[in-house]
């Protein structure tokens, strides 16, 4: 039988198991279907949405505001802190009041904000009562929030703002001096870690450190470093 006599009876076995609806394979692509669902149909802002009411650590019970982050959901720089304080509870956005404040400064300094190519989070997304560092069961409720927002925005470097963002982030307890200067890894994107601005206010010693560190940041995202 050649090839045209094939085909039609082919298409006649389809029409008599079928009727006249014709059913084609789609081409399958090597992306997991998860992936594909991320890319397609979930942006950013709809992930923020489905988890704002989020119940699963005693947190969210005593926060004023969920505080998912903010800035460009395809931002090369995401920035990482560890915890909402009293004024970020309040407003709902990370990094407000006057570590906030200097941080938009520094940003500014290589040519960037809170709303350009950036986007800043924290580890967790609801203020622990005082201002306390965040408890292991809090962070491991919270973390997968974390890597879906990056897995959604893709940055190119993850900044850890803090010694406690750090060591939570990469699991190292160790000072804040012996995790600077070097690349790590956070589910699959290179980490950098600098001083959390706070620090910075407490302690102006340190802002020639902290800046030499976002000069680097810079050259790094333009490809540079």
């Amino acid at each position: 039988m050649n090839q045209r006599g094939s085909i039609h009876q082919y298409l006649r076995q389809q029409r008599d198991l079928f009727g006249d609806e014709l059913y084609l394979n789609k081409p399958t692509t090597n992306r997991p279907a998860m992936i594909q669902k991320d890319h397609e149909s979930l942006s950013l802002e709809s992930f923020g949405e489905s988890i704002r009411e989020c119940q699963e650590c005693p947190l969210g019970k005593s926060r004023t505001e969920f505080v998912f982050g903010v800035g460009d959901p395809k931002a090369n720089l995401l920035l990482v802190g560890e915890a909402p304080g009293e004024q970020e509870d309040l407003q709902g956005e990370p990094f407000v009041g006057r570590s906030g404040k200097l941080l938009d400064k520094i940003l500014k300094a290589i040519g960037r904000d809170r709303n350009k190519d950036v986007f800043i989070a924290n580890v967790i997304k609801c203020r622990p009562p005082s201002n306390r560092d965040p408890l292991p069961s809090e962070v491991e409720k919270c973390e997968p929030y974390l890597k879906k927002q990056i897995g959604l925005i893709n940055p190119r470097l993850i900044v850890a703002l803090g010694r406690v963002a750090a060591k939570t982030l990469l699991k190292l307890d160790v000072p804040l001096k012996d995790m600077r200067g070097k690349i790590h890894s956070y589910a699959g994107t290179p980490l950098r870690v600098t001083y959390h601005p706070a620090a910075l206010l407490r302690n102006p010693g340190l802002k020639q450190t902290a800046w030499e560190d976002f000069q680097w940041i810079q050259k790094y995202i333009h490809g540079e470093s």
